[in-house]
């Protein structure tokens, strides 16, 4: 079994961002990103602060706009609006998810497409999906970033992705069909699940259900990418892997935290530096 260490493939691609940002900087162009938190969600405060400290540790100039849990829709659009026209600002990012009565499609409908550095707009979604495009989600951006690290080609292999949401399952198998590999999604109506996994080369789960992958489901010898940030009933981090069982049977596994959480928080950054760029072309 091998490690697939996180932290130190973001911390690599850290250190490149950092020097391409002070490129750009030289140009007179300081690449910016605004993040917009709705509400009080504990777990957003998290992800939001760490957001802006990797803002920081890159040289990338960040504003947060933290607004209260009632903000109407008009007033959330009317901000994106104004974002997207200010010039200093390179990426806009809406903390997901938002209060109920706030449609989540029409404020990602909103944000300019090149500001988009979630990718989440149906006009990146629809670029992913013919295979020409600037953004990438993060966190299938960021596994793709460690196959590379560690030299594994899904070219020809049979990778089985556990799970479809817009964010993570749907986009993840496009990026992995581009790279040649054979894909298969799995999902909550799939029958016989083990029967599909157990055939995967690589097999990619976000699904977020604790200890769904247990060892019976691995083919020896498998590339395991856990991509669930989930508790157990101890309160401590884990993923949908049974990572003690699957670890001996794979030969490449990810950790849970420490496997593709570094990762998806560095794709951000990377970009926001790529809307940067493109604005400096303009």
């Amino acid at each position: 079994m091998n490690l697939i260490d996180g932290k130190a493939v973001a911390a690599q691609c850290k250190a490149e961002i950092r020097e391409k940002v002070a490129a750009l900087k030289e140009q007179g162009i300081n690449p910016g990103l605004a993040v917009i938190l709705v509400g009080d969600n504990p777990a957003s405060r998290v992800y939001v602060t760490n957001k802006e400290k990797d803002c920081a540790e890159c040289g990338i100039y960040s504003e947060e706009y933290k607004l209260p849990e009632n903000i109407s829709q008009q007033e959330l659009l009317d901000l994106i609006g104004v974002l997207n026209e200010n010039p200093a600002i390179h990426g806009i990012l809406v903390q997901l998810p938002l209060p109920k009565h706030l449609s989540e499609d029409l404020v990602i409908g909103s944000i300019r497409p090149d500001k988009d550095v979630d990718a989440f707009h149906s006009y990146n979604v629809g670029k992913i999906m013919q295979g020409d495009y600037q953004f990438l989600p993060c966190t299938p951006a960021g596994v793709m970033k460690l196959l590379d690290a560690y030299n594994i080609d899904p070219a020809g292999k049979h990778c089985v992705v556990v799970g479809r949401s817009n964010i993570v399952g749907k986009p993840m198998a496009m990026l992995l069909l581009h790279r040649n590999g054979t894909v298969t999604i799995c999902h909550s109506r799939t029958p016989n699940l083990a029967e599909m996994t157990r055939q995967a080369d690589i097999l990619v789960s976000a699904v977020g259900k604790r200890e769904l992958i247990t060892a019976d489901m691995v083919k020896p010898g498998a590339v395991v990418i856990d991509v669930a940030m989930n508790r157990n009933d101890a309160g401590k981090l884990c993923g949908d892997v049974c990572f003690d069982e699957v670890k001996d049977i794979a030969s490449y596994i990810t950790p849970v935290p420490g496997g593709v959480g570094p990762m998806t928080r560095v794709m951000l950054l990377e970009n926001t530096l790529t809307a940067a760029q493109a604005a400096a072309k303009k």
